[in-house]
């Protein structure tokens, strides 16, 4: 009965469930869960998208919530507290500007990424664009090109400045046609609303974009530089999973998967 009593005893206490790991700090750490939602620059309309699966299968039980569109735009709503845990930035000015009015969960603004440029044809195009560069722009074919609007989109302002530079935009400024946002603008040269954009290098470079046109990327120095940065909203509904998602953007994983898409980092 001793043998038998033992046993039972033994089963009982392997089948029970392990208790849940203490922190560092004593605590027990909970399952991240939940939603996530993210206001994030149109320029990581697809890369987003597929750090976000990345990131789920670490942690499957969070939800990212993503909306796409022009960084000012997104400032401008977040200045009333409009409902999202993180803000993901072409400009990192941006967040920082929250963060100054203590809008951020802490004052740490988080710099992800460094845009870059191309001007983009699509496949029906005659321009030679990796031949031509800039001067594409200023083909008798040319019509219409497209840009973000520099008025809130910081990929519309670095266009603006990659033409100056190249002292060819007073020349190119009667063809203008602005997107609301660097997505749109793409999605003009797509349709054949414009036939030539200064796009950024992240959505041509896109598996889904890739295959569709040909660009040639606008030199670095040419504009300036374009550090993208993120920050944690005060008003977060689930901060343990802002932080966790925060911390895997900034990750070596993080950043081999924006790098797939064509951004540098800080620091290159």
């Amino acid at each position: 009965m001793k043998k038998l009593f033992a046993c039972v005893i033994s089963v009982l206490v392997l089948a029970a469930p392990l208790p849940a790991q203490p922190t560092a700090g004593g605590k027990e750490e909970k399952p991240l869960a939940g939603e996530l939602a993210i206001a994030a620059a149109a320029d990581l309309r697809f890369a987003l998208d597929e750090l976000a699966k990345d990131f789920k299968t670490r942690h499957p039980a969070v939800e990212i919530k993503p909306s796409y569109g022009s960084s000012g735009s997104f400032y401008a709503m977040l200045k009333n507290e409009a409902p999202f845990d993180i803000f993901l930035s072409a400009d990192a000015q941006y967040p920082r500007k929250l963060a100054e009015a203590g809008l951020g969960a802490d004052t740490n603004v988080f710099i992800y990424a460094v845009g870059r440029l191309a001007i983009w044809v699509p496949k029906t195009s005659r321009v030679d664009v990796r031949k031509l560069g800039m001067k594409a722009l200023l083909g008798s074919s040319i019509r219409k090109v497209a840009i973000a609007n520099p008025a809130h989109a910081p990929y519309g302002r670095a266009a603006e400045a990659a033409m100056k530079s190249a002292n060819i935009y007073d020349a190119v400024q009667p063809k203008l046609v602005f997107g609301e946002n660097i997505t749109q603008a793409l999605q003009f040269v797509q349709s054949g609303a414009a036939d030539i954009g200064i796009i950024a290098l992240s959505l041509v470079e896109a598996p889904q974009i890739k295959n569709e046109g040909s660009y040639w990327e606008v030199p670095l120095d040419s504009y300036p530089r374009m550090e993208q940065g993120g920050l944690i909203l005060k008003w977060t509904r689930n901060p343990a999973a802002a932080r966790a998602f925060r911390d895997f953007l900034t990750s070596d994983a993080g950043r081999a998967g924006l790098k797939r898409f064509g951004f540098y980092f800080p620091g290159q």
